[in-house]
């Protein structure tokens, strides 16, 4: 009698683990495809984002019209990316990513990052990409500061923990201008801190990163700072 309950018990604690091991499997094989499907789609975009740059500057050095067929663009969806200006010169096709206005891309090397840059930054729009969150705006004068998610599989903003002073990060904007950036802050704060992204920064151009923490708990910030 005793020898059946024991059974019983093993066949129980066996079942419960091979149904864990189903369960931490599925959790394991959605982040993968998670990351390969948001990957695939960011490379594309950044794919996209890269061709239009090559076909500004080509079309800079060589003094020539784009083809607008070539390129794929809307008339009318040509938009002005010098502030408030109205230069033919720095007129580019308006690249959107999943509904979202592409402004630039950033690369962080040290944790192999290469993303679109979005206009804006929403519960919505931070699940597709990183995207702007405040100010002047992608290589300009003054801090601007980029957000990110941190997700389990390692997209986005993930592996920002990562990171240290020293590290560089590329900002390219719409006119084509890549700028290096190099990392000299990284610190943790609250939800609620927001006085990093309106810091002077003394004529110079820089960009903060804001991410959650693993336990969403506080925000990881990093500032960088043109060389």
């Amino acid at each position: 009698m005793g020898e059946k309950k024991y059974n019983k018990v093993l066949t129980i604690i066996l079942v419960i683990v091979v149904i864990a091991i189903f369960v931490i499997l599925g959790f394991w094989g959605y982040d993968i495809y998670q990351k390969y499907y948001i990957n695939s789609g960011l490379n594309e975009a950044v794919g996209e984002f890269d061709n239009r740059i090559a076909h500004i500057r080509n079309r800079v050095e060589n003094d020539t019209v784009v083809n607008d067929v070539e390129l794929n663009i809307d008339v009318n969806e040509i938009q002005n990316t010098a502030s408030g200006g109205s230069s033919s010169n720095n007129r580019v096709a308006r690249q959107t990513y999943k509904g979202y206005a592409v402004v630039g891309k950033i690369e962080i090397p040290a944790i192999k990052v290469n993303y679109p840059v979005l206009d804006r930054t929403t519960e919505p729009s931070m699940k597709v990409s990183v995207g702007v969150l405040y100010g002047v705006g992608l290589n300009k004068v003054g801090n601007t500061v980029i957000a990110g998610h941190n997700y389990r599989n390692g997209t986005f903003f993930s592996n920002n923990k990562n990171l240290k002073n020293g590290d560089l990060i590329y900002i390219t904007d719409l006119e084509g201008t890549r700028i290096k950036y190099t990392i000299y802050n990284i610190y943790h704060t609250t939800s609620s801190d927001f006085e990093y992204a309106s810091r002077d920064t003394a004529g110079k151009r820089e960009v903060s990163l804001t991410t959650c923490t693993d336990d969403v708990n506080a925000r990881l910030i990093i500032w960088a700072k043109e060389d």
